[in-house]
């Protein structure tokens, strides 16, 4: 998830709302200072580096039991059978 915010002295105010991360919970920002100039296009990545930044993706959801209890409570709800109501023939009007 990527957000914007500024920095004002020590804080940073987040310019999205995050109403899908509970209060308390603790996060990891990954800061990255966007300026006013126009910079150069950035040479396409080997793949190398490709797999690289693959690599740090990797796992970046492991040990998150809040994803585990979500993806639980979608498995359920795939797998419930919720049926369909058919009219019965022989409660049909014979008129």
């Amino acid at each position: 998830m990527k957000v914007r915010g500024i920095k004002r002295g020590q804080n940073i105010e987040i310019l999205e709302q995050l109403n899908n991360i509970p209060d308390g919970t603790e996060i990891i920002i990954d800061v990255e200072f966007i300026t006013n100039q126009i910079t150069e296009p950035q040479p396409p990545l080997t793949d190398e580096e490709r797999l690289a930044r693959l690599n740090q993706l990797f796992g970046a959801w492991k040990n998150q039991p809040e994803l585990t209890k979500i993806f639980t409570e979608i498995d359920q709800q795939r797998h419930t059978y919720q049926g369909r109501t058919l009219d019965s023939l022989d409660n049909r009007d014979n008129g």
